[in-house]
């Protein structure tokens, strides 16, 4: 997997910090300097904290877990959206839903919903309904893929999410938190990281730089998935030969018992030639 470099994250903006004046004194240990009212982000800990949190994100995708992806804000959405694809994560991009992961069972339930939609187009059942009653469900089921159609195949609490800008994304944080859900986080000056469980310091207006902490991130998570379907490969195979292995054995064990009768048999053929031929020398003394 290709390192993220410092010169890269540079021309992206992840640097550029918010003005001194909006800053969170917790996040003065991942500040450089100010310049001109501006405070500015140290890379190096960008970089090393962004490894730290792809290292631990690829070890929950390679045992199979689910990690939520979350960005409401204009510039992080279209991004959230093409990598959270491109792994096969649930994500949110739209307004976040009150109580989704603390009311989880309810979210599911919403979910069902458009499923059951879905069915009744496929059954027929849709084209009895009056065409007011088709509009109503039409209009429904637009409504719940708008915000929940990102999140369908989430059947279970996700074991991570990650957020960019937790201080717009506070409600989520604050349920992940509440519910021991480790949080990842693209986290800005201005913004509080003491509830983020991984902070990643850069700048979160910048699309550039989100889309290469994103990608690096991604990129990771693809690596657990890959190993986990190596392992899976591996197990099944294992088990394969196991299953066999009885049926090995009695091979084995029916080849030995015929090995065995036939040198028996050889055996018992020498004695009683050896036998005739000493009877036969007595009797002609």
């Amino acid at each position: 997997m290709a390192k993220l470099e410092f010169d890269q994250l540079l021309e992206t903006g992840a640097h550029f910090g918010h003005l001194k004046r909006k800053w969170n004194p917790a996040m003065a240990p991942y500040i450089f300097m100010e310049r001109n009212g501006i405070h500015i982000i140290d890379l190096y800990k960008t970089i090393a904290k962004t490894e730290e949190a792809a290292a631990a994100l690829k070890q929950i995708a390679k045992a199979g877990k689910k990690i939520l992806f979350v960005a409401t804000k204009k510039q992080a959405k279209p991004v959230i959206e093409e990598k959270a694809q491109s792994i096969n994560m649930p994500y949110v991009i739209e307004r976040w839903p009150g109580g989704m992961l603390t009311n989880f069972p309810t979210i599911r339930k919403a979910v069902k919903k458009m499923s059951s939609i879905d069915k009744m187009i496929k059954d027929g059942t849709f084209d009895t309904l009056s065409k007011r009653e088709k509009l109503q469900v039409t209009r429904q089921r637009a409504k719940l893929e708008k915000t929940l159609g990102s999140i369908q195949d989430l059947t279970r609490l996700p074991s991570a999410i990650f957020v960019v800008d937790v201080m717009k994304e506070q409600i989520a944080v604050k349920e992940a938190e509440k519910l021991g859900i480790p949080v990842f986080g693209i986290v800005d000056t201005n913004s509080d990281p003491s509830n983020i469980d991984f902070v990643i310091p850069a700048n979160d207006d910048a699309s550039k730089a989100v889309d290469m902490i994103l990608g690096y991130i991604c990129e990771s998570i693809k690596e657990g998935l890959d190993e986990r379907k190596v392992e899976k490969a591996d197990a099944a195979a294992a088990e394969e030969q196991d299953e066999d292995a009885p049926q090995r054995r009695e091979r084995k064990s029916k080849s030995a018992r015929k090995e065995r009768v036939k040198k028996e048999d050889t055996e018992a053929m020498k004695a009683a030639v050896v036998s005739k031929y000493t009877k036969g020398d007595e009797v002609d003394e």
